[in-house]
C-alpha cells in the first residue's frame, strides 16, 4: 500500500536487463556509445522531429535547469505557475543555473491560463534596464496536482509566449502519464503545440535514473552541450544512461508503464468516490490524486501500513474529525490487488 511517490517504485526488469547488457565490454564515453545513437534515432522518430537535439542527464532537476539556462538569459524572468516543480521542489536550481528569476503566474488547478500568462508577461519588461526582461515560459505536464494541459491549452499558452518573442519549455517529469491521458502523439503535445524544449521524464516511470532533454531547434544544441558539461551533468560512463532510455523506448515500454500507473489511479479514484468521508480535490488525469478525509482515517490507514504524503498535518495527533489532505501517486509496478487492499482497509473503518 505504497502511494507516496512514483520515484520510490522499482525500475522495470527490462531496464535492469539492459543495464547488465550495457556493462559488457567497452563503449565510448560521454555519449559516444552505440546505445545513444539508437536512442537519438528513436526519440526523433517518436517525436516526428528528425532534426531534434537529444541529450540525457541523470536527474529531472538537471534536465529542467540546463534546458531553461539554454533558453533564458541571466537578466530574464522565467514564467511558471506557483505549483511548478521548478518553483516548489528544485531548491532554487533554476535561478542558480540560469541566473534568471522566476515570475509566478496565477494558476487554476495548477494550470496557467492564457489570460493570466498574458497579464504576467505584460507586467514585465516595462522598466527598461532596471527590470528583468521577458524569458521563457515553463509548463509542467502533468502538473503537480495530477491535472493535464490539453493540446488546445498548450497551444493557447505558447501563442501568448510567441506574442512576446519568448520560447516555451515543458517540464515532462510525468510526460508519458499525460500523453496517454490525452491519447495524442508526442509531436502533438510538444513542438506541434509550440513547445521549444522538453524534459522527457523516465525516472518516475520505471527507469533507474535518466531523463531526456529534447530541443527542437538544433541551433541551440551546442549551447546545451556546453552548459551540461559546465554544470557537471555530462556522464563519462554515459552508456548506463543510454541503456535505460533505449529499453524504455523499445517496444513501447514507456507507454505500457504509464498506462498501468494511470489505470491504478483510476481504480483508486473509483473506490475513493464511494466513501462518503472522502473529498477529491481536483479532477486528476494522470497518476496523481489529492483527497481530504478525517484524521481518524489517516491514522488508521497509516497504522495498517499505508504510505502516502499528508500535506497539512500529522495523522497521529490532533482532532480526529479534522480533515487532512493526502496525495496518492501510483507507479507502473502497482497491482490492482494492492489498490483493492488499500480501499478495503479504508472502507473497513
Amino acid at each position: 500500500m505504497f502511494f507516496a511517490s512514483d520515484n520510490a517504485g522499482p525500475a522495470h526488469p527490462k531496464v535492469m536487463e539492459a543495464l547488465v547488457r550495457a556493462n559488457e565490454g567497452y563503449r565510448g564515453g560521454y555519449g559516444a556509445d552505440a546505445e545513444m545513437v539508437e536512442v537519438t534515432r528513436l526519440v526523433r522518430e517518436i517525436f516526428e522531429a528528425p532534426d531534434a537535439a537529444v541529450y540525457l542527464v541523470g536527474t529531472g532537476t538537471a534536465a529542467n535547469v540546463i534546458l531553461l539556462a539554454t533558453l533564458a538569459n541571466p537578466w530574464d524572468t522565467i514564467f511558471c505557475s506557483p505549483m511548478a516543480h521548478i518553483h516548489e521542489d528544485e531548491c532554487n536550481a533554476p535561478e542558480f543555473y540560469t541566473g534568471a528569476k522566476l515570475t509566478l503566474v496565477p494558476e487554476t488547478n495548477a494550470k496557467m491560463t492564457p489570460e493570466s500568462l498574458r497579464t504576467a508577461m505584460e507586467a514585465e519588461e516595462i522598466r527598461g534596464v532596471h527590470g528583468p526582461q521577458r524569458g521563457p515560459v515553463s509548463l509542467t505536464q502533468a502538473t503537480e496536482k495530477g491535472t493535464v494541459y490539453s493540446v488546445e491549452e498548450l497551444q493557447a499558452l505558447t501563442e501568448v509566449a510567441k506574442d512576446f518573442g519568448c520560447k516555451t519549455h515543458m517540464d515532462g517529469a510525468r510526460f508519458t502519464n499525460a500523453l496517454v491521458t490525452l491519447s495524442c502523439t508526442p509531436a502533438e503535445m510538444t513542438w506541434k503545440a509550440g513547445i521549444d524544449a522538453v524534459s522527457f521524464g523516465g525516472t518516475k516511470n520505471g527507469l533507474m535514473g535518466v531523463e531526456a532533454c529534447i530541443i527542437f531547434d538544433p541551433k541551440l544544441a551546442w549551447e546545451f552541450e556546453l552548459r551540461r558539461k559546465r554544470g557537471g551533468h555530462l556522464f563519462s560512463k554515459h552508456r548506463y544512461l543510454s541503456a535505460q532510455m533505449l529499453a524504455y523506448l523499445t517496444d513501447d515500454l514507456w507507454l505500457q508503464m504509464a498506462r498501468a500507473a494511470n489505470t491504478r489511479t483510476a481504480e483508486l479514484i473509483a473506490g475513493l468516490e464511494t466513501l462518503p468521508q472522502v473529498d477529491l480535490l481536483y479532477q486528476p488525469k494522470a497518476n496523481v490524486t489529492f483527497a481530504r478525509f478525517p484524521r481518524r482515517d489517516h491514522k488508521r490507514l497509516q497504522n495498517a501500513g499505508a504510505s502516502y504524503y499528508i500535506w497539512d498535518g500529522d495523522a497521529q495527533t490532533g482532532d480526529p474529525d479534522e480533515p487532512l489532505t493526502a496525495r496518492f501517486v501510483t507507479d507502473w509496478s502497482m497491482t490492482p490487488d494492492q489498490v483493492q487492499m488499500f480501499l478495503q482497509h479504508f472502507a473497513a473503518g
